[in-house]
């Protein structure tokens, strides 16, 4: 069966428990046309990056869906006509990612991501962990 990702936004003058009713709902439509929600992640209230419907915050929610595609288009359309999803994305994907997603997993706290940083450019010449400029770096000669 095909594997999907789907992440909707929901407004932000509704409540979380009114989020989660909306992403169970969205859930046991998926299941009624024959798929299954394989994860479901609640990243939170979030900044837009710009005004959508006079919103300027969102609810995030990540479904990892292994459906037909009938199934993905009964949902995609329920969630068009539904008031209180701003905007949502499917994407068809060869594999579903194992463990929290990488939005989740950026939640630490911002001076342990940096300690972490700081201990893996520790020990190396040039100071900087990524490929393209380190190769860059050692061509001229710094």
């Amino acid at each position: 069966m095909p594997l999907y990702e789907n992440v909707f936004i929901a407004r932000q003058d509704i409540s979380g428990a009114q989020v989660d009713a909306l992403a169970d709902s969205f859930a046991q439509l998926v299941a009624d046309h024959g798929g299954e929600v394989k994860k479901r992640e609640y990243w939170g209230l979030r900044n837009l990056a710009y005004r959508m419907r006079k919103n300027r915050k969102g609810h995030y929610v990540l479904l990892n869906l292994s459906a037909p595609s009938a199934a993905v288009a009964e949902l995609e359309r329920t969630m068009r006509i539904n008031e209180d999803v701003i905007r949502y994305l499917t994407l068809r994907v060869p594999a579903l990612e194992e463990g929290p997603s990488v939005v989740m997993q950026s939640r630490g706290s911002g001076s342990q991501r940096r300690s972490e940083r700081e201990r893996a450019g520790e020990g190396r010449e040039g100071g900087s962990d990524r490929p393209a400029e380190r190769a860059v770096a050692e061509a001229v000669g710094a």
